[in-house]
């Protein structure tokens, strides 16, 4: 069953929200992430829960139901597909995608969304590194440490850096980080093929690597 756009969009945030960390997403974190009033998040959760989506109770954080956790992983599923596809096969940029495919997501069928699966190879991660839900809601994922909390000499392999803000990705890019890049953690930045690499500002809350 197909939802409404708008309730598709909290599904998925707070889904994502607790995929790198295990605290349950507050409504003031929602609204913050959405980038809409906290009075809307209110009046939103309000209808979620009515519809058994969520759990909420007023002051505290908001989880998903097993419908809406559902309904979420498809929706998931559904967007990170349409980004890797758009990479894959049409040349977009990492930092070019999550608007076009928030927009695809709801566009595509079934039936094309499993062409595209099996076409791209049935690919297990999405061009920023997050894990493509199976239909069946698994996923993959390894033992993971945010660079922001990764002590000094920590070698790792960037596993995801965070979609949300296009101008970052393209500076992480331009700095040679990718998903993939082996890096050691130094105090000036992160060392890259044996190069001190700085990293631009927000990089450290926007990547994970490998623990």
């Amino acid at each position: 069953m197909r939802t409404h756009p708008a309730t598709d969009d909290y599904l998925k945030t707070i889904y994502a929200h607790t995929e790198w960390q295990d605290a349950a997403i507050t409504p003031s974190v929602l609204a913050s992430k959405l980038g809409v009033a906290p009075s809307s998040v209110t009046e939103m959760v309000k209808k979620l829960a009515a519809q058994a989506l969520v759990s909420h109770e007023p002051y505290r954080a908001v989880t998903l139901t097993d419908e809406g956790l559902a309904r979420a992983v498809v929706m998931t599923r559904r967007h990170r597909l349409i980004e890797t596809w758009l990479v894959d096969e049409f040349g977009y940029g990492w930092d070019e995608v999550h608007d076009e495919a928030e927009v695809l997501e709801h566009a595509v069928s079934d039936r094309l969304l499993d062409g595209i699966d099996e076409k791209l190879g049935f690919p297990r991660f999405d061009p920023h590194g997050d894990a493509i839900p199976r239909p069946d809601g698994s996923v993959d994922r390894e033992p993971f440490v945010q660079l922001a909390d990764a002590a000094e000499g920590h070698e790792g392999r960037v596993l995801r850096v965070l979609d949300r803000d296009p101008a970052l990705l393209r500076e992480i890019t331009l700095a040679g980080i990718d998903v993939g890049t082996s890096v050691t953690v130094r105090a000036g930045g992160v060392e890259v093929g044996g190069s001190l690499v700085a990293l631009p500002a927000g990089a450290p809350d926007a990547i994970w690597l490998s623990a």
